[in-house]
């Protein structure tokens, strides 16, 4: 067995931070890092890192195996940690409660990243008043197939409606294929206006450019740029400005100004450029806590929707159900009126899905839908992109990519009859079937 690599001992601001393993690899496709590079890279654009961290719980979100490996999330800070890094106890939507860690200078920054946190994920609220969040984020997740450019259009319809509320928006990158945009508020209005306001506003710009965005929380109903009001939930992170991550470019979340949005491309902004980018020209977003704004107008336009008969819509699955929510159920699989079950506030079409590959492996259930379609040529020849349905699922301890194709646009005559999954390896299954075994034995 070789010799354990010596750790290398950084000096920050007057304080020591042991980098463990430097020179293992975190990105070795095709761009080479070792953990060390990302820790440098960090204290390159520290002050436009920790803006968007400082005086904020921080979810440690750890790729120990680096970027290709499988990530998981810690939300109690490390019992192992030294003296001075912060922590606070955050309170959860389960009733349960986490001890935090807050990061305020480049050492802890490095810190975390030494623990493998490739990408920084801040709750949006600030240490002296966990309840009342000081960030209305707006998350634009483009669908399947969606054109970068069709984003980049519905981020400006965004700029200008936060604008005719008497917001100011902040783009930056998500450092995948979307855009996110932040708005710094007053800390007046707890996590469910927040989340209210966020709401009013995915359905405003849907009316205003409904063949490019959508407020639909099940995916079976999007098309184009999803505006995910849920990132607003309590207990939601998303990455923040100047966040790694854990694509083979080493691509970045990159801050900008308004007037580079309607050429910006998210493979400029790497590891290997947001440093050089960063001394040339600081942090676009350096000014953003001197605007905060008021969510008073977002919530006149929930008010208005709501008169008009728009309820609430779905929230995250392991949240408590919520009053005037409908029911918390996918389309296909809701049930038609009667027997007991309450109507929706609205008419709802059942979705035609089918299941047509469960896996571990992403790529084997990928390679399960290409058998699929060589089976069924008809029905595939119908199908778009966005029928296609491709989930990362997780359970207790187990994650898995399921694959659905959404028959809505196959003639019934040329839908397959039902068939099992191929690949059909559910890593739940076997629990799932037990827990009702177990209910059936008591007589439930």
């Amino acid at each position: 067995m070789g010799k354990e690599e010596a750790a290398e001992v950084l000096r920050i601001e007057g304080r020591d931070v042991r980098i463990t393993h430097p020179s293992k690899p975190y990105f070795s496709q095709e761009v080479r890092l070792s953990k060390l590079d990302l820790v440098r890279y960090y204290l390159a654009v520290a002050p436009g890192a920790l803006a968007g961290i400082r005086d904020r719980p921080v979810v440690l979100k750890r790729f120990v195996n680096g970027a290709e490996g499988q990530p998981f999330y810690q939300k109690r800070a490390p019992e192992h940690r030294p003296s001075w890094l912060r922590t606070v106890t955050l309170s959860f939507p389960s009733g349960r409660t986490a001890e935090e860690v807050v990061v305020d200078d480049a050492a802890g920054l490095a810190f975390i990243v030494n623990l493998g946190c490739i990408e920084l994920h801040p709750h949006p609220v600030r240490t002296g008043d966990l309840d009342h969040p000081d960030e209305l984020r707006v998350d634009l997740d483009p669908g399947p197939g969606v054109r970068w450019e069709d984003v980049r259009r519905v981020a400006m319809e965004v700029e200008a409606l936060l604008g005719d509320m008497g917001l100011r928006g902040w783009p930056k990158t998500s450092g995948s294929r979307g855009l996110h945009i932040n708005a710094r508020i007053a800390p007046r209005w707890i996590f469910t206006e927040v989340r209210r306001a966020a709401l009013a506003l995915s359905r405003a710009i849907e009316r205003k450019v409904p063949a490019l965005a959508t407020s639909k929380w099940w995916k079976e109903e999007r098309h184009g740029v999803f505006l995910d009001y849920n990132q607003n939930a309590k207990d939601r992170t998303t990455c923040s400005a100047y966040s790694v991550r854990p694509l083979s470019d080493a691509r970045v979340s990159a801050p900008l100004r308004w007037e580079e949005v309607p050429d910006c491309e998210p493979a400029d902004f790497t590891v290997r450029t947001m440093a050089d980018r960063f001394a040339a020209i600081g942090d676009p977003h350096a000014a953003m806590d001197a605007v905060p704004g008021s969510l008073e107008g977002l919530l006149e336009l929930a008010a208005r929707d709501e008169a008009e008969g728009l309820g609430d819509a779905p929230w995250p699955p392991h949240f408590r159900k919520m009053e005037g929510e409908a029911p918390r159920v996918a389309p296909s699989r809701a049930r038609s009126a009667g027997g007991g079950v309450r109507r929706p506030r609205a008419p709802r079409t059942k979705m035609p899905l089918a299941v047509v590959a469960n896996s571990p492996d992403k790529e084997a259930a990928l390679e399960g839908l290409q058998r699929w379609k060589a089976r069924h040529p008809e029905a595939a020849r119908h199908l778009t992109i966005d029928d296609v349905l491709v989930d990362s699922m997780r359970g207790g301890s187990s994650t898995w990519t399921r694959i659905r194709v959404n028959l809505r646009h196959v003639p019934e005559a040329a839908r397959p009859a039902p068939e099992s999954p191929d690949p059909d390896d559910d890593p739940t299954r076997r629990w799932r079937e037990a827990r009702r075994a177990a209910k059936a034995a008591r007589g439930g």
